[in-house]
């Protein structure tokens, strides 16, 4: 049997179900693409292969649960033309992260992880306030909590930490309908800060849109994540993200 299937295109990014881990991944340009799954301590590549099928632009396929499951480290080595007077700057050479990643591990080079995405949403439904009722009142995730006094101390700066009843009590005596939270997407410091023993606070510089940072976690980004999304609800608060799309952490 071969290692990899051809699976389904949709949906994008990796998904685990029943028959294994199926990635798919858009490009309309490229003339290959290899599937990398990495070492989870070493970070060594620990297997490479084809992504065996093409449906239109996307390049898929799928690994049985033998070889793959939540908590696999992936990444794609990209074929195709380098012609950047083109626009084309392919390098195979390079383990490209999933635009599509549910979450990237915390080392470095960052690797996109698969997830195990089940949560026990308990009939959650957005409050879907009227505009002319709504109050938005923006916060940074790590800030509005890193120094609450009420919020446990493992709590502070993560995403948890919004799920504190005083905390949302709060919000709720000043009248907030909606929170917009600033970036919260993976993100990476820029190269000037690093060089001045800073890190970004911000997380203007993102560089997954679908993985939430691992920063404003305790252990599960994903899950945490959704349970802050989940509590926000609960007390009729909606939640808004922060995305920047005009620039990422993989260049100027």
């Amino acid at each position: 049997m071969a290692i990899i299937q051809a699976g389904s295109p949709h949906p994008l990014g990796a998904e685990w179900n029943k028959h294994g881990v199926n990635f798919a991944l858009f490009s309309s340009n490229a003339t290959r693409v290899e599937l990398c799954l990495f070492d989870a301590q070493s970070g060594a590549p620990a297997l490479r292969c084809d992504l065996p099928a093409r449906t239109g632009d996307v390049w898929h396929g799928l690994l049985s649960p033998r070889r793959a499951g939540p908590g696999a480290h992936y990444g794609f080595h990209v074929h195709g033309p380098n012609e950047p007077e083109n626009g084309h700057r392919f390098d195979a050479a390079v383990a490209l992260i999933d635009p599509y990643a549910r979450e990237l591990s915390g080392q470095s080079p960052p690797r996109a992880r698969v997830i195990d995405g089940r949560f026990d949403w308990g009939g959650d439904r957005p409050p879907a306030h009227t505009w002319r009722d709504t109050l938005i009142y923006e916060l940074h995730v790590k800030g509005f909590t890193q120094l609450h006094p009420a919020v446990p101390a493992g709590w502070r700066g993560k995403y948890l930490g919004l799920t504190v009843p005083s905390v949302i009590e709060h919000l709720k005596s000043i009248g907030v309908t909606a929170v917009e939270l600033l970036p919260c997407q993976s993100f990476l410091t820029e190269p000037f800060l690093r060089e001045r023993n800073l890190r970004n606070y911000w997380g203007y510089n993102p560089v997954a849109w679908f993985s939430p940072a691992n920063e404003y976690a305790v252990h599960d980004p994903v899950a945490e994540f959704k349970t802050m999304v989940k509590s926000l609800h609960a007390a009729g608060i909606e939640v808004i993200l922060d995305v920047v799309f005009n620039h990422t952490a993989e260049g100027n």
